[in-house]
């Protein structure tokens, strides 16, 4: 009894920091070290003690030689707060034609501090890149919050996402759908219309392993960041997720093109 009282308080603990705001605050640290070019800001909210790595591309790099020594002009960011599981994810666009870039970021948290980053890092020569593109349509899309009564519960989420990855890999998986949906993939942008269709240009074969998921109820959204196929490219998937259906989807992705 003692031991399970005692595991339900350290599990309070744990999650107490877990609060949009205190999530918010550091996402905004990352953000403005981003931009600025200076990692400190960002570095300051880091746990050492529990430290599991900063990620660029799958590869454990230094913090201070990545893509935050960069000054980038964030021209648009959105963001994930996973209160559940104590995770954010962000999507970063610099819609700069000297430094065009596509940046899809997880922070994982312990000790009400950052333990671990992951970056997608992608730019000019990646798969279907086109920041213009990706751009434009971000802004035409909503992602806004969903009325309390309206939302889907984690699990619905999280399933709709699974479907999808797991279709690349096994064709007879039934995957929700929405009427419309549409997917942006570097810059191409599916049919935007009234009776748009993610259904077809999904390839077979092909495995989407290691997922680590960021899920938001209040948007309706899940980020999967995942090994995509036997070469295991860093790959990003989110989901804006509507009555348990699929309504939009964005990837990042490391592959280069052929």
């Amino acid at each position: 009894m003692f031991r399970l009282l005692w595991a339900t308080a350290l599990a309070t603990i744990a999650a107490s920091h877990c609060t949009r705001s205190g999530l918010k605050e550091v996402v905004d640290s990352y953000l403005a070290s981003q931009i600025s070019g200076q990692a400190t800001p960002f570095t300051a909210q880091f746990d050492t003690s529990t430290w599991l790595g900063y990620y660029e591309n799958a590869v454990k790099v230094d913090v201070n030689t990545g893509i935050l020594k960069t000054p980038l002009p964030i021209t648009h960011n959105r963001s994930l707060y996973d209160t559940t599981n104590c995770m954010t994810y962000t999507e970063v666009i610099v819609n700069d034609e000297k430094a065009p870039h596509v940046i899809g970021t997880q922070l994982k948290f312990a000790n009400h501090k950052v333990n671990r980053v992951d970056s997608i890092v992608t730019k000019p020569g990646d798969w279907l890149f086109n920041i213009t593109g990706y751009a434009y349509w971000v802004e035409q899309e909503n992602w806004g919050t969903i009325p309390e009564a309206k939302r889907d519960s984690r699990d619905t989420i999280k399933k709709a996402a699974d479907a999808y990855c797991d279709l690349f890999n096994d064709p007879s998986v039934v995957v929700p759908w929405g009427t419309p949906c549409v997917r942006l993939e570097g810059g191409l942008y599916g049919d935007p219309g009234p009776n748009g269709t993610c259904v077809g240009g999904v390839p077979s074969g092909v495995p989407m392993n290691r997922r680590r998921y960021v899920i938001d109820e209040t948007v309706g959204a899940v980020d999967v960041m995942l090994d995509f196929g036997t070469s295991a490219w860093p790959d990003t998937h989110e989901f804006r997720i509507e009555g348990g259906k699929i309504r939009y989807g964005h990837t990042v992705n490391r592959r280069q093109n052929p």
